[in-house]
């Protein structure tokens, strides 16, 4: 069904509002380039395309500029992003009367309604899946013909299901009962290597083609197994002048991680060569990661990375059995 004519352009409104970061209605190159850079183009790159968009000249962007430029380029998803805001607004009315009626409904209406709010729910993550890959594939091809443009190779864009093993498909799966593990702040550099040539040794032993790996024999589990754990790797290039700040930003990120639950550990690297930080975090589960997600602590930081880092974070998840968590610890 076709949208009607500048309704996907709505969105930019909202997207003018995130990447304004002094609230003064326009942007300036630097919050255009802290909220539009994707890794790929360049700052030379990304400065050719601001004064693209700027038709005023006024070394400015605002909303009018932004759908002029964009209303070009849209094509199919015009049509995405204009059902993605009445999708939204569908659902924020939908939960709004969730809240008012459920405390009243009968148990069988409850149950209704929460087996509905989780469909709606995987239904979307479903979708979010098919366009993770869709962007990891299309980055990477991109740079691989920016590398050797006489040669690019062609990806195929794995959708949902179709994942390498490496990328393990997400469930919702609980871990064991488990004694607390120590997290928070690790300062000691040697500590800190420890921990990550610890998460090093069990990827390598993922990733070795020629290594059997106990058990020989097939695991079957149960439906209700609580038999995985979520490790979530983020990296983030950090701006010089703003490694300090930063620090104090992420320390109080982890600080709070910490305390949260379904949290195992929290890791921090700084590689020596640049100002990139990698956080290894270890979640009971799926539902915890996205929990932790929602809370006040995570938002905020997310808001001050939009300052703090040169390109956008790249967060990589995978699910591995809890036994392994296990071993290692014990």
């Amino acid at each position: 069904m076709a949208a009607e004519p500048g309704a996907g352009l709505r969105i930019f409104r909202d997207i003018l509002r995130r990447a304004d970061k002094n609230d003064d209605g326009k942007l300036s190159f630097d919050e255009f380039k802290a909220y539009f850079a994707d890794g790929v183009l360049s700052g030379e790159e990304l400065h050719e395309l601001f004064h693209t968009i700027d038709t005023h000249n006024t070394d400015n962007l605002d909303t009018e500029e932004l759908c002029e430029y964009f209303s070009q380029h849209l094509g199919e998803y015009e049509n995405v992003l204009s059902v993605l805001e009445d999708l939204n607004i569908t659902i924020l009315k939908a939960m709004d009367k969730t809240k008012k009626d459920y405390q009243e409904a009968s148990n069988l209406e409850q149950f209704v309604t929460r087996f509905l709010l989780k469909e709606t729910l995987n239904q979307l993550q479903s979708l979010q899946s098919s366009l993770e890959c869709a962007m990891e594939t299309t980055e990477e091809q991109t740079r691989q013909e920016r590398q050797d443009p006489t040669k690019p190779e062609v990806l195929s864009i794995q959708w949902p299901g179709k994942r390498s093993a490496r990328r393990l498909q997400r469930n919702n799966s609980l871990l064991p009962n488990s004694p607390h593990f120590s997290t928070g702040w690790i300062e000691d550099d040697n500590q800190w290597n420890t921990q990550i040539n610890r998460l090093q040794t069990l990827i390598d032993r993922l990733e070795k083609k020629d290594l059997k790996l106990e058990p020989f024999e097939e695991e079957v589990l149960e439906e209700n197994a609580k038999s995985h754990i979520m490790i979530v790797q983020r990296q983030m290039s950090v701006i010089e002048e703003e490694i300090k700040e930063f620090r104090l930003a992420l320390k109080q990120y982890v600080e709070s991680a910490s305390t949260q639950g379904g949290c195992l550990h929290v890791s921090i690297q700084k590689l020596p060569s640049d100002s990139r930080f990698i956080v290894y975090e270890f979640w009971e589960n799926t539902n915890a990661w996205n929990s932790h997600l929602q809370m006040n602590y995570s938002k905020t930081f997310q808001r001050s990375n939009v300052d703090f880092l040169e390109t956008p974070e790249l967060i990589t998840t995978m699910l591995v059995p809890a036994s392994w968590w296990v071993l290692n610890n014990n």
